[in-house]
C-alpha cells in the first residue's frame, strides 16, 4: 500500500491518496478547495496512471469534504461516509461563508454509507471501518491490519485528540472509542491524522496527555 499525503485548504487538512500494485486507488478526506489543489490531486492520479475506485470520508466536516463534488464531477464517483454524519452536508455554502471560504456549490450527496466493521476494498487492499464517534457522530477510522496503518480523521492526533465542541460532538464517546477500539491495536500501527504529522498507537499510549 502506497500513501500519498496532500495538505489542503486553510485548515491544513490532510487528504490521503492510497493505492497498491494494481494501481487502483482510493481518496480519503478530499479537502481540496482551491483550483490549484484540485489540479494537484488529479495530476498525481493521471501522472501515476491510477484508477480511482472510491472516495471515502472519515467524517463530513467542511474541511474534509470540500473536494467531493470536484471528484464526482471529474471521475463520477460519489463519496462514502457514515449516515450519522450526513446532516453535515446541509447548507454547506452557508457554513463555508461563515468561515470566509469561497464555496458556491452545495455538498455532493453520498453515494453509499460506511458501516461499522465494513471492509472497503480496492485492488488487492482493504480498509476496515471502525466507528469512533465523539468528534462527530459518524466519525470512522479506516484500518488496514495487513499494512499496519490507520486513517484516523480527527479522532486522534499526535499528542492530542479531536475537539468535541462542534455539533453533536461528545467527549465521553470520543475517549471511549479511542481507548476501547484504537489503543488495543498493535503499538506499531501508524496513525495518519486528519491534520498534522502521523504518529503511532504505541507513542500515543505513552505520551498523549488526554488518554
Amino acid at each position: 500500500m502506497t500513501i500519498k499525503t496532500f495538505t489542503f485548504n486553510p485548515f491544513q487538512e490532510n487528504t490521503y491518496l492510497v493505492f497498491d500494485e494494481t494501481n487502483e486507488a482510493v481518496i480519503i478526506d478530499a479537502g481540496c478547495l482551491q483550483t490549484a489543489e484540485k489540479q494537484a490531486l488529479s495530476r498525481f492520479i493521471e501522472d501515476n496512471k491510477l484508477t480511482l475506485k472510491r472516495v471515502l470520508n472519515t467524517h463530513l466536516h467542511l474541511d474534509h469534504q470540500f473536494g467531493n463534488k470536484f471528484l464526482f464531477d471529474t471521475y463520477g464517483i460519489a463519496p462514502e461516509a457514515c449516515v450519522e454524519d450526513e446532516f453535515l452536508l446541509e447548507n454547506v455554502v452557508a457554513q463555508a461563508r461563515s468561515y470566509g471560504f469561497p464555496v458556491t456549490e452545495e455538498a455532493q450527496p453520498l453515494g453509499a454509507y460506511i458501516t461499522e466493521n465494513q471492509e472497503l476494498t480496492f485492488g488487492n487492499s482493504s480498509l476496515k471501518a471502525i466507528h469512533a464517534p465523539g468528534h462527530s457522530p459518524g466519525s470512522m477510522v479506516l484500518y488496514s491490519e495487513k499494512d499496519g496503518v490507520m486513517f484516523a480523521g480527527d479522532v486522534l492526533f499526535q499528542g492530542s485528540i479531536g475537539r468535541t465542541d462542534l455539533p453533536k460532538g461528545d467527549y465521553a464517546s470520543l475517549i471511549l472509542a479511542i481507548t476501547k477500539k484504537l489503543l488495543v491495536l498493535p503499538d506499531s500501527t501508524v496513525v495518519y491524522c486528519g491534520h498534522g504529522p502521523s504518529t503511532t498507537i504505541g507513542y500515543e499510549k505513552k505520551n498523549n496527555p488526554y488518554l
